[in-house]
């Protein structure tokens, strides 16, 4: 009996060894293939990417669809490995169908992302390079991808922002122009001149060399307040130049105010302080 035990056990063995083997090749044989794959779908998605810049095509549009690219690629390199191992294309149809409505119940907000990126990608409210403002969030467009546009802050920091809330949200494109309407108001008291506050605030636009001259520029009353006379000055300036002119500007103002003996109000409060004694009822005689 022993002895029937031990044959039929070295017959399995030799049969089933070369089975083993050859998934274990089988095996080797779709790892290399990826490793590989992936090196190939690199320089495929580099080449698609220096023609599409070729085409000068927007940076925006460009990271996108290279990352649309490299998805697609992927996926039919994971498909071919799945086939080797008996995985049909009746198969890998009916996943698709079962496993597509899962992920669409499961990633909602995915979908909106990527619905966000080819909005993004037709219509062009930006592209890489604009500064702009959106859901307390701004910063200047660093890339575009399929899911997510990344944004660098004046401090460098990189904000992550999904492309569904972009596309669904008000969003302000501070750069889309190449100049920008610069307002500054500045106040002085109802004592003061105001024909020489006016000179002064026409004489800090003529002598700023980064003012677009040749546009137009107002120097106006804004406001009668409380505290004083709130006069505005309005004037176009280059868009990458608004912040710089704007610190000027606002420099400038409380220096030249000074020298011509104007004075900028602030609100005040007069605090009277009285003795216990003063305030005691009097006694009666």
């Amino acid at each position: 009996m022993f002895t029937n035990w031990f044959y039929s056990l070295q017959d399995y063995i030799s049969s089933s060894v070369p089975l083993v083997v050859a998934f274990l090749l089988k095996v080797l044989l779709c790892i290399v293939v990826y490793l590989v794959g992936r090196k190939v779908i690199a320089w495929a998605v580099n080449a698609f990417r220096k023609m599409l810049t070729r085409t000068k095509m927007q940076a925006g549009a460009v990271t996108f669809s290279c990352s649309m690219c490299k998805i697609l690629l992927y996926c039919v390199l994971v498909l071919w490995i799945g086939m080797q191992f008996g995985v049909t294309e009746a198969s890998v149809a009916a996943l698709v169908a079962s496993a597509g409505v899962a992920i669409g119940l499961a990633f909602q907000g995915g979908l909106s992302n990527l619905a966000g990126g080819f909005m993004i990608l037709v219509f062009q409210p930006f592209h890489v390079g604009d500064y702009i403002i959106t859901q307390g969030m701004e910063g200047t467009v660093q890339k575009i991808e399929i899911m997510y546009t990344t944004l660098l802050t004046t401090d460098t920091r990189r904000v992550i922002v999904p492309n569904g809330t972009l596309a669904d949200n008000v969003m302000v494109n501070v750069t889309a122009a190449n100049r920008r309407k610069l307002e500054v108001k500045a106040s002085i008291s109802y004592e003061d001149s105001l024909e020489t506050a006016k000179k002064v605030l026409e004489g800090l636009i003529e002598e700023n060399p980064d003012v677009l001259h040749e546009e137009e520029h107002l120097v106006f009353v804004s406001e009668l307040g409380d505290n004083g006379v709130v006069l505005g000055l309005r004037c176009w300036v280059p868009t990458d130049q608004y912040y710089p002119v704007l610190w000027w500007m606002n420099e400038r103002i409380k220096l030249r105010f000074d020298e011509a003996g104007l004075h900028i109000p602030y609100p005040q409060m007069d605090v009277h302080l009285t003795s216990a004694a003063d305030t005691s009822p009097q006694q009666p005689r």
